[in-house]
């Protein structure tokens, strides 16, 4: 009798899963909260460009009618014709490559460099395939395809036409959006709840701060996953988180591979003599209808011109639509032979996966259903923004929100603090923005501890 009331029962089976979850709940919520309201002024403008960028795409076809389209009217022109009529509406322009027209009633693109274009910058003249007249010209930027409403916007996303400093704002908001969503997950999941309906969706009968939390977590809910993609792919090209991910592709035998023969044309047939005297073809004098003819690649494709003679015609399928068209070919100009051949099917499985996300990005993958739900993803993200600072508004008594409580993560064990320890140095090395902000973020709240500890001790009322 008095063995059994000495021996009390081991409380760990029923103690350590609420040690875990309070510890796991209390580090999410500290993460969350102060994460969202650092950096969703970034996120905010991040989302609000990025849905502009979502409905630019069909927005161009609208303001550049004219020159993307025109009425249909029996054969097309040959294809070198219509670079000669463009060349003679610009005299002042080099010919950097063609974009023929395939779809019925789709213009020609030829693509020209001036004077006083800028970087990545060409001059697309656009040509009627029927009639052999000039539309139009418009600066192109990037891949040839972004219009100037399109490329301005993708600019103000990537960078707020700052260069590389505003860049930093795009890569912080990227770097941070994948740790606010999975700390609301976190949260949102582990809430306390009497029906599972309210997980998925909001309590409309609820009031005040309650509904607007319910919102603010089904709205999340349903986001997440499409938010972690955004976070995700717009790291793959960001100014020093991509730098760490293409050493790992590098490390991983992941790299877009390129054409070998493009500087090979002047020596294809030559017995090794280097320029080959018999080269009676030069980049302006080739017809790029035998160089498309020699490529045999179908769908809409991009004929890029040498920019010397001992160079070859690259043409490329521009094709970013499901099921990628990315096929390449390095063709000779003087006796149109193929010298190389890359097909996408032979993409290291890393190089098609980034190829991939890249167009989901960009809103091309799956035509208006991608810009619409581009559209979506940046909608929602707004609205958590909105909906998460009037949270916090709601917190207070008179109009700001209480600080979260420190120090209950320490309630969970070393087993679990461990490896989330590890994973955080390894998300600060992949992305280093967050690992910056981060180790910041760690020494003001380790200061303002001491100073609240220090105040305690000497009984200072902190005001």
């Amino acid at each position: 009798m008095s063995l059994q009331t000495s021996v009390p029962a081991p409380p760990e089976p029923t103690q350590a899963p609420r040690s875990v979850r309070s510890g796991l709940a209390a580090l999410a919520l500290r993460l969350h909260f102060y994460a969202g309201m650092l950096i969703a002024p970034f996120l905010l403008v991040a989302a609000t460009t990025g849905f502009l960028y979502a409905c630019s795409w069909q927005a161009e076809k609208i303001i550049y009618a004219d020159q993307l389209r025109v009425p249909a009217a029996g054969e097309r022109l040959p294809v070198e014709r219509q670079v000669q009529i463009a060349k003679v509406a610009r005299p002042d322009g080099t010919v950097l490559g063609v974009r023929p027209s395939v779809e019925t009633g789709q213009t020609t693109r030829v693509l020209m460099d001036v004077a006083g274009l800028g970087t990545s910058e060409k001059l697309a003249v656009y040509v009627d395939p029927y009639r052999g007249t000039v539309r139009g010209e418009l600066t192109v930027y990037g891949g040839s395809e972004a219009l100037p409403v399109r490329a301005w916007l993708s600019q103000t996303h990537r960078h707020l036409h700052l260069g590389d400093p505003g860049r930093l704002y795009s890569e912080m908001a990227a770097s941070w959006l994948w740790v606010v969503v999975l700390g609301g997950l976190v949260l949102w999941i582990s809430r306390r709840r009497t029906r599972r309906r309210e997980l998925a969706f909001p309590d409309l009968k609820a009031r005040g701060r309650r509904r607007t939390l319910s919102l603010h977590g089904t709205v999340g809910l349903w986001a997440a996953a499409g938010l972690l993609f955004l976070s995700a792919t717009g790291l793959t090209w960001s100014q020093y988180a991509g730098a760490r991910v293409n050493v790992l592709q590098e490390k991983l035998n992941g790299v877009t591979p390129t054409l070998s023969g493009t500087a090979a044309a002047g020596h294809h047939g030559s017995g090794g003599t280097g320029h080959d005297h018999g080269h009676d073809a030069s980049p302006s004098q080739a017809d790029v209808d035998r160089i498309l003819a020699a490529a045999g690649l179908a769908g809409p494709v991009e004929v890029t011109y040498p920019k010397a003679a001992d160079e070859a015609f690259v043409v490329q399928q521009v094709d970013r639509s499901w099921p990628l068209r990315q096929d390449s070919k390095a063709i000779d100009p003087s006796s149109a032979q193929v010298i190389d051949t890359l097909a996408f099917a032979d993409y290291p499985f890393l190089a098609k996966l980034t190829a991939i996300g890249i167009s989901a990005h960009m809103g091309s993958l799956f035509g208006p259903v991608n810009q619409l739900l581009l559209a979506a993803l940046a909608a929602g993200l707004i609205t958590l923004i909105v909906l998460g600072y009037l949270m916090w508004w709601r917190r207070g008594r008179h109009g700001f929100g209480r600080p979260i409580p420190r120090g209950a993560w320490r309630s969970a064990p070393p087993w679990l603090l461990v490896p989330l320890g590890a994973l955080a140095l390894g998300a600060a090395w992949l992305v280093p923005l967050f690992g910056y902000t981060l180790l910041g973020f760690l020494v003001v709240d380790a200061v303002i501890g001491a100073l609240i500890r220090r105040r305690t001790r000497t009984g200072t009322v902190s005001p």
